[in-house]
């Protein structure tokens, strides 16, 4: 793997570990609705993971990453659609499918 691509694995793990530690006392789906504040940080990490997965794919395109299209299109729909986002489908992402995604990018990593 080259070095530019390491580093977009890196970077989609450090955003995945900000969202982790930014929800961390967000216990439901309701806290998460009232705070403003961690929305939009969670969308901005949503946002840097799917660019790296897009830049990484241009990069390293053998490589085979569960779900790639996804989360590059939600990726275009919170930058170019954000008026249309719906936050219980980012609170879905957060909580049902970003641990897979770690793996996943971690097993890649070594």
């Amino acid at each position: 793997m080259t070095e530019k691509g390491k580093k977009y694995l890196s970077d989609i793990l450090m955003a995945i570990d900000l969202i982790e530690n930014f929800i961390a006392d967000t216990t439901d789906f309701d806290l998460y609705q009232k705070d403003l504040k961690t929305q939009s940080a969670v969308e901005r990490q949503l946002v840097i993971i799917g660019e790296a997965l897009n830049k990484l794919k241009q990069t390293e395109s053998d490589l085979s990453i569960q779900n790639d299209k996804q989360i590059i299109g939600f990726r275009n729909r919170l930058v170019h659609a954000y008026d249309s986002i719906d936050n219980a489908i980012v609170w879905v992402i957060v909580k049902r499918h970003l641990l897979e995604l770690k793996k996943e990018i971690r097993e890649l990593s070594n």
